[in-house]
């Protein structure tokens, strides 16, 4: 089970969804927490059942910190594996620095009133740094439950050195093709939004053609601030990646860039020219989906490395019909991934010599 929420470090209780609806409910919109979202976990998505959050309810102050993942400063995120007390299985733990609001008021209520409390630790000239600390009521982390995790999920999490693959189209079908293959993570979820069976709450924009049509939906993780908006479209034509693509797929790819950016922009009038739309390669599944974010946004997974503009493929695709199948596709791996180690048993990788 995947737990999205906020968390009351004051009392280290996670808060049910009835709490959060009661809360909801009784408050201003300026009060009301992150929206909760309950997830079956990839790979139990075959286990058809009713989640009970009063059975299943978790609290911090019962969780063992067993190892740190990693300690991510750019990202204000720390992300730990443990254990909850009484639980069977290990879990994983994402804390995460919420985004400041934008509202005026909602500042001055939460870091502006006689409630915070500042601690100086350095002055000099006119440059003072404090230690903030809004009411215990505002002082909240956005925080990731996951568990039972899996060991997949614990080396997701986890700080791993990174290597650069120059993938031919040879190396696609050699190595990454019978990866992708033998790849178990279930799509279910894809399959419920595209027929109408959950995050139907999330659906900007339909489009119903099976050939080139598409669902544009909120990206499950956005908070609800503008500069943090995320979506994502996905296609009802079925497509693994982006080496896949060729020039029958231009009336769709033209399709999720033209209705997709109208929408975005109809519904959050924010114009083409401050949108970020693109491809991940290699993709943390495989099903094509188009990501769109605000551009001010720095959305993980925007680098170089693993980014591919919208309309940079469509460019490529219009100048060369099989352009991915004869382009070098350059991503990084992690250390220990699955592909990675079909990489090295290919001998594709130049390890450092500490390694050899």
């Amino acid at each position: 089970m995947i737990t999205y929420c906020c968390v009351d470090f004051s009392s280290t209780k996670i808060l049910t969804m009835a709490e959060i609806t009661d809360k909801c409910a009784n408050a201003n919109n300026e009060d009301c927490p992150l929206a909760k979202k309950v997830k079956l976990d990839e790979e139990n998505a075959n286990e058809k059942k009713t989640i009970d959050d009063n059975t299943n309810e978790l609290n911090l102050s019962d969780f063992k910190v067993a190892k740190i993942l990693q300690n991510n400063c750019a990202r204000k995120l720390i992300c730990v594996e443990g254990t909850f007390e009484g639980r069977e299985g290990s879990a994983v733990v994402l804390l995460e620095q919420k985004s400041f609001s934008y509202d005026t008021s909602v500042l001055k209520k939460t870091f502006f009133d006689e409630d915070t409390t500042f601690r100086k630790i350095f002055t000099n000239d006119i440059y003072r740094t404090y230690i903030c600390s809004p009411a215990k009521d505002y002082n909240s982390l956005q925080a990731t439950v996951i568990h039972p995790a899996t060991q997949t999920h614990i080396d997701k999490y986890k700080k791993q050195d990174v290597y650069m693959i120059d993938e031919t189209y040879d190396l696609y079908q050699q190595v990454t093709l019978p990866h992708i293959e033998s790849t178990s993570l279930s799509l279910e979820w894809i399959t419920n939004i595209l027929e109408h069976k959950a995050e139907q709450e999330s659906v900007i924009y339909e489009d119903p053609d099976k050939e080139t049509g598409f669902i544009l939906v909120t990206d499950f993780k956005w908070n609800k601030e503008p500069d943090t908006l995320k979506l994502l479209a996905l296609p009802f034509k079925k497509i693994r990646s982006l080496r896949e693509l060729n020039a029958s797929h231009l009336p769709l790819l033209r399709n999720i860039q033209d209705a997709g950016i109208a929408a975005i922009n109809k519904k959050f009038n924010i114009p083409k020219s401050q949108l970020r739309i693109y491809f991940h390669y290699q993709p943390s599944y495989y099903y094509l989906h188009v990501h769109f974010c605000y551009l001010m946004f720095e959305a993980p997974g925007i680098f170089v490395e693993k980014a591919h503009l919208l309309s940079t493929v469509i460019n490529n695709l219009e100048l060369m019909p099989d352009y991915y199948m004869k382009a070098v596709l350059s991503y990084v791996v992690f250390k220990g991934s699955p592909l990675y180690e079909k990489f090295k048993e290919h001998g594709t990788l130049e390890m450092s010599s500490c390694e050899t």
